[in-house]
């Protein structure tokens, strides 16, 4: 019988010895199985290790206010501002619109220049030479030969801007002495009057590199105004943003300064009642709590001041030393502005027809008119007409060392025939000549004049193919202007559109705001007589406290930023300047 017992009994310890065991888990496979750095366990967040201990003890004693003011103003020294004032001190200060008048006065000279092509030049030399060299001739005698030279010229060259005709007229003069004995002139004067004509046919006639400059710089012209322009309305954009951010910043400093009145109010007010039992006194802790809580607000309040001030005095300060950095701008602008009643398409008409981006556009597009314009001037053949005419004189003196080589042997004996007759022909020749004047008078004389009449030509075989390259590439620039223009379009449609309907979003969140403001200050109202009554407790009239200085300053950023809206939407459809009656003038 014990036999039998002690068999259930091993059955049951050896269960429970099985039971008693951990049983091991089922492996779960993985990609990349986790092994614990150095086998040990994974470490909890809350028990990382090499976390130091620094200042575990702090707390502040110190209960001091700082300073309340701003950094470098003197807050008694109040500086009323328009928002018509500060616009007309940024378009007047603006260093950026500064830099516009500069690039549009440096465009004017790059037109100027590009137009002194065409400006009459007067060209020529004067100078005196002289020069000794040995004789290497049979006909001289002299070891060395000496010819002194004086002379002066000058040429007049004129243009035709419109048919690219080229015009010269010029004079030469020269005196040249010489102890040269084959020299029959000594002093001999030499003078010429010349003028020419270049008119080309084909290329460069109707336009060419020049007169394209020159249009060019034209262009660049309105290019600075357009900029000038559309850095205007960016700069006024910028300016009605930063007033209307300052005129929020203040509002919200005075509903922070006087919701602190409010709170410490409140705290007087629960320390009499718990001076009459009304309250426990940890209700008192609750109060001077919020009234640290709205103190540092009104910090804060002030810091955003300072910076939307400082954004605002950098935008309309001529310099940094200016005394407008020293002083606390007011803006007494009033916050109700109009709002705009225009649609979609009155919108998108205005900014199609204002929006400087597309003046830009247009512009590219004559310029790139111009290239092309140029480049199919240049495929054709240059084919230019030429003519001149020139008309000589000389004149001088019979050459002292003068003898002539042919005539020597005839001269033998002077007074033979053949010798009388060589000196009879050379002073005919020299009557002929005569002196120096001459050398005028035979131009005017027309004694020995030279006419030429002919064509230059210049033509490549197989066109001009860098031109046609330079006409592709232009026409091809023009496709890219377009395809840019339509790009610019549709991106103005999207900040149209975005415009309106921030004006209408900021509009809807003026009345939530201002339906907000006004709940809130009748429940904080009536918190405060349940607090009285004994039907409510300190938390709850704290927070309506705190959700109404919330709504009040929530009230006002949805006017400015409404009035922000309305400056984005001017921006948008191009029209800030004519709405805020401002004619935007370089000089």
């Amino acid at each position: 019988m014990k036999r039998f017992l002690y068999i259930p009994t091993f059955v049951f310890a050896a269960a429970a010895a099985a039971w008693a065991q951990t049983p091991s888990p089922t492996p779960v496979p993985t990609a990349t199985p986790v092994v614990p750095v150095n086998d040990a366990q994974p470490v909890r967040p809350e028990n990382v290790q090499g976390v130091p201990q620094i200042a575990p003890n702090f707390q502040s004693i110190d209960r001091s206010l700082p300073e309340l003011g701003r950094v470098g103003v003197d807050m008694t020294r109040q500086r009323p501002l328009t928002l018509r004032d500060a616009l007309e001190m940024a378009l007047e200060n603006n260093r950026d619109i500064e830099v516009s008048r500069k690039t549009e006065t440096i465009a004017e000279f790059d037109l100027a220049a590009a137009r002194g092509f065409y400006q009459p030049r007067l060209t020529g030399q004067s100078y005196y030479d002289r020069s000794t060299t040995p004789n290497l001739s049979v006909f001289s005698t002299n070891q060395t030969t000496t010819v002194a030279s004086l002379v002066g010229n000058a040429n007049l060259t004129a243009y035709n801007p419109h048919e690219g005709t080229v015009f010269t007229g010029g004079f030469t003069n020269s005196r040249v002495t010489s102890n040269n004995p084959i020299t029959i002139l000594s002093p001999q004067f030499n003078s010429g009057l010349s003028f020419s004509v270049l008119q080309p046919l084909l290329r460069g006639r109707s336009f060419d590199a020049t007169r394209r400059t020159i249009e060019i710089a034209k262009r660049n012209i309105s290019i600075t105004d357009t900029q000038f322009r559309q850095r205007s309305i960016e700069t006024v954009a910028s300016v009605q943003r930063a007033y209307w951010d300052l005129t929020y910043a203040l509002r919200n400093l005075q509903v922070q300064r006087d919701t602190l009145h409010d709170a410490k109010d409140q705290l007087e007010h629960n320390r009499r009642l718990v001076n009459e039992g009304q309250l426990a006194p940890i209700d008192v802790v609750a109060a001077e709590t919020q009234v640290a809580n709205i103190e540092q607000a009104v910090y804060d309040a002030l810091n955003t001041v300072n910076l939307a001030e400082n954004i605002l005095k950098n935008l309309i300060a001529p310099m940094r030393s200016d005394g407008i950095w020293t002083e606390a701008i007011m803006p007494v602008e009033p916050v109700e502005q109009d709002v705009p009643g225009s649609g979609i398409v009155d919108s998108m008409d205005a900014a199609l027809a204002n929006r400087p981006e597309l003046e830009l556009n247009r512009i590219q597009k004559d310029i790139n008119s111009l290239d092309q314009r140029l480049y199919r001037n240049q495929t054709k053949p240059q084919v230019d007409l030429v003519a001149s005419y020139n008309s000589s004189g000389i004149g001088g003196s019979l050459n002292p060392n003068f003898s002539n080589p042919f005539a020597r042997s005839a001269c033998a004996v002077p007074t033979s025939p053949e010798c009388v007759a060589i000196q009879a022909q050379q002073q005919a020749f020299l009557s002929q000549i005569g002196g120096g004047a001459t050398s005028y008078s035979d131009i005017f004389q027309n004694k020995y004049p030279t006419f030429r009449v002919g064509v230059n030509f210049n033509i490549p075989l197989g066109g001009d193919k860098t031109a046609k390259a330079q006409l592709g590439h232009a026409i091809v620039e023009g496709e890219r202007i377009d395809v840019q223009r339509e790009q610019i379009e549709q991106g103005i449609q999207v900040e149209v559109r975005n415009a309106l309907q921030a004006v209408h979003t900021a509009e809807a969140r003026l009345r939530a705001a201002s339906i907000a403001r006004e709940n809130s200050q009748k429940q904080y109202e009536s918190e405060q007589r349940k607090l009285d009554n004994g039907q409510s407790d300190i938390y709850r009239v704290l927070d309506r406290q705190t959700a109404l200085t919330a709504a009040k300053s929530a009230e006002l950023r949805a006017r400015t930023e409404l009035n922000k809206s309305i400056a984005d939407l001017q921006r948008a459809t191009g029209t800030t300047l004519k709405a805020n009656n401002i004619e935007a003038k370089l000089k």
